[in-house]
């Protein structure tokens, strides 16, 4: 990757890691030999782990990377993070971010909105120290494009406090939920006080996609090892994600005609 003119990155997104997830998770969890597998896979074929924050700051200043650098993230909260993939992270020394959607984690913000077993906040502080860089997800995980900007507003401050409160470092980086996000959305992120922030996309980051748009690449359930091994070597990844790539287009469009009548509802108001 160091010898190509602009470096491609494979951002690997997780989110259970579980033995028996229940059906509203199951599809986008991994079981924790899985899991295990694959890390070793990072390992043997020489890749070296950042997190996003380090990623993010070495594209802002033209700085070195590793010489086969990848991202290990996880979104929402999921305690198999903490029972499952925390051991084997810190076997291998590697780095990873978490992004926690703030009001699905157990205490006393949970909303009650979260999936299945969620972390709690002493485990996101042993992450935290194992070295794991804890970022935003929001607070309720809603899809934030859709929101008005008092409620955009709400849901990233909310989340960056509380985060903030809870580990006495405010958080740098942020995942969208669903992946989505606009013009409005990124600005507002940024302007929140996050520095960089991720979407899906399904494909390889790069330094071009900018700080508020990096993609990254979904690891599920029926992601085989030889998947992801071409996966993390960047080969086949349109052809992996075809169906995907083809549904967002779809959806894409629907959520821009329900802004564009938001909108008109709220200028006749």
């Amino acid at each position: 990757m160091s010898g190509s003119r602009e470096p491609r990155v494979p951002i690997l997104m997780y989110h259970a890691v579980a033995t028996a997830p229940n059906d509203a998770t199951r599809a986008l969890s991994v079981t924790p030999e899985a899991f295990y597998e694959q890390m070793a896979l990072l390992s043997g074929a020489g890749f070296t782990p950042v997190d996003t924050a380090q990623l993010a700051r070495s594209w802002r200043a033209s700085g070195p990377l590793p010489e086969r650098p990848v991202l290990i993230t996880f979104d929402d909260g999921y305690e198999g993070v903490h029972r499952h993939a925390l051991p084997v992270l810190s076997r291998h020394g590697f780095a990873a971010t978490l992004f926690v959607s703030t009001g699905w984690l157990r205490g006393e913000y949970d909303t009650g909105g979260g999936l299945d077993e969620m972390l709690d906040w002493d485990q996101v502080r042993e992450l935290a120290a194992s070295g794991v860089e804890i970022g935003g997800h929001s607070h309720t995980h809603p899809q934030l494009d859709q929101l008005s900007d008092d409620a955009l507003w709400s849901e990233l401050l909310r989340c960056r406090e509380i985060v903030t409160d809870e580990l006495g470092a405010r958080p740098a980086s942020f995942a969208y939920p669903y992946g989505y996000s606009s013009r409005r959305v990124r600005r507002t992120v940024r302007e929140a006080g996050f520095t960089q922030s991720l979407a899906v996309g399904n494909a390889l980051a790069r330094r071009r996609q900018g700080p508020y748009a990096l993609r990254r690449v979904t690891v599920r359930r029926g992601t085989g090892i030889e998947e992801f091994e071409r996966l993390v070597e960047g080969r086949a990844i349109t052809r992996t994600f075809a169906r995907d790539r083809a549904l967002t287009k779809g959806y894409s469009m629907v959520r821009r005609a329900r802004q564009v009548r938001r909108k008109a509802i709220r200028s006749r108001v």
